[in-house]
């Protein structure tokens, strides 16, 4: 593909994703099968630009309406915006807008002007509003400055950066240095991360997939955060373990690691298909001891025999996904405060289920992919008071033995993000059953 055609297929697929509100990376992943004549080095040069445009939809948006009125935002606009603020140079631009067979038209007059204010804009310090620095709605950013007072922009703003890959070596078949070894003798360079124990990371673009060090299981994606979330239930070796909300099983897997493949975790959800893509990881992993669940809700009656009996009850929550900003930008723009309501409702029914399956001096694990105090602290507040036979267990008290960083305080609850920790979004409480 031309430079041009390239530019085209951005406009076009920020096209589709405005049009079928729809992830972005399902959107990306459609084209890309649509579109088999793009090669490797296409894909990433339109990925490149393409994320790079929703992670800063925002700004771009903004100084755009700035100079030409918000009726002039769209993807054909964005994408000049972008290439203006990368490139800072009028004909780089303009030359990839040059109506060849399969490139976008050339730059009208209005355009014309359009770009070159925006290249002056690239150049001055203008007021920008926080939520547009925080490449969010402008509704969203209050709901999160509610919850993370004046970090929230910080906050953002990391969110925005490109995430590394991370991995989690498959310590039932090598140890973390072994994943190492077979990594790097396929030309990939991982690093150990710095808090979780299993946890490696790769900076440079690779292929992982494509290595036998994947295809044979000794490795799993996994971003340190959740590793670290997965780390703090202290899952043990023998033990009953309730996976609540288990999807395709990532975390179920980093369990079974922690247990040594002894014992028993039941992955539910209400799921066949995510329980499906479990499957073929729990045996590339060699993990024997994961028995997956199809549940109808959480009045499945099947709970009704587990109750009292699970040494560690893992929820997942289904949640806004906020902490995950980094990795789908486009996540804030289909958020909804309909979305936040009917995650909390579900969150309450979650915990109270949890609640009858916890065996005495077991534990419950509270986990989301959220920044929002509502779908955190305050859920955990609100189950308390709830439920006096349990209490939070200070995670600083957990930490020091599951993990290898210090342990950043003994607070009941920790929210680990991309700013402080370099990880995704988590928040992680431990509740114990004391009566």
């Amino acid at each position: 593909m031309t430079p041009a055609a390239r530019i085209a297929a951005v406009i076009d697929i920020l096209g589709l994703i405005e049009a079928l509100d729809r992830p972005a990376d399902r959107v990306v992943e459609r084209w890309h099968q649509g579109h088999r004549f793009a090669g490797s080095k296409d894909r990433a040069a339109i990925n490149n630009l393409l994320y790079g445009v929703l992670r800063h939809r925002a700004m771009l948006a903004w100084t755009i309406q700035q100079y030409a009125g918000e009726r002039a935002v769209g993807p054909r606009s964005m994408v000049m915006a972008k290439l203006a603020h990368d490139a800072q140079d009028k004909d780089g631009v303009s030359v990839l807008f040059d109506s060849s067979r399969y490139g976008p038209a050339t730059l009208n007059d209005e355009e014309e002007i359009l770009l070159t204010d925006l290249l002056v804009a690239g150049h001055s310090n203008t007021d920008i509003p926080n939520w547009v620095e925080a490449n969010c709605p402008e509704w969203l950013f209050q709901e999160i400055s509610n919850s993370l007072g004046g970090s929230a922009v910080a906050e953002m703003l990391a969110m925005q950066q490109r995430p590394p890959l991370d991995l989690r070596a498959n310590t039932i078949k090598a140890t973390l240095e072994e994943a190492i070894r077979a990594l790097a003798a396929e030309g990939v360079t991982a690093e150990r991360c710095p808090h979780a124990s299993s946890a490696l990371r790769v900076f440079e673009r690779a292929s992982v997939r494509g290595t036998a060090a994947y295809r044979d299981g000794l490795i799993e994606v996994q971003d340190e955060g959740s590793q670290m979330a997965s780390a703090l239930v202290d899952a043990r070796p023998d033990q009953i373990i309730v996976d609540l909300c288990a999807g395709a099983g990532g975390k179920s897997l980093a369990l079974a690691a922690s247990m040594t493949n002894k014992g028993v975790i039941h992955a539910c959800d209400v799921s066949a298909s995510r329980l499906r893509r479990m499957q073929p990881r729990l045996r590339r992993a060699g993990v024997s001891i994961v028995q997956s669940r199809k549940v109808s809700g959480v009045e499945d009656p099947w709970f009704d025999g587990c109750a009292g009996k699970a040494d560690r009850v893992l929820i997942d929550a289904p949640c806004t996904g906020i902490g995950t900003t980094r990795r789908n930008p486009d996540l804030p723009w289909r958020l909804t405060q309909t979305d936040i309501d009917r995650n909390v409702s579900l969150q309450r029914d979650l915990l109270d289920r949890a609640a009858t399956l916890v065996a005495r001096g077991g534990r419950l694990v509270y986990v989301t992919c959220s920044l929002l105090e509502q779908e955190n602290g305050e859920r955990v507040g609100e189950f308390l008071s709830a439920h006096p036979a349990f209490g939070a267990v200070p995670v600083g008290q957990i930490w020091p033995g599951v993990l290898d960083s210090p342990a950043p305080h003994n607070d009941d609850c920790v929210l680990l993000t991309p700013h402080q920790y370099g990880t995704d979004g988590f928040f992680v409480s431990i509740l114990e059953r004391r009566e």
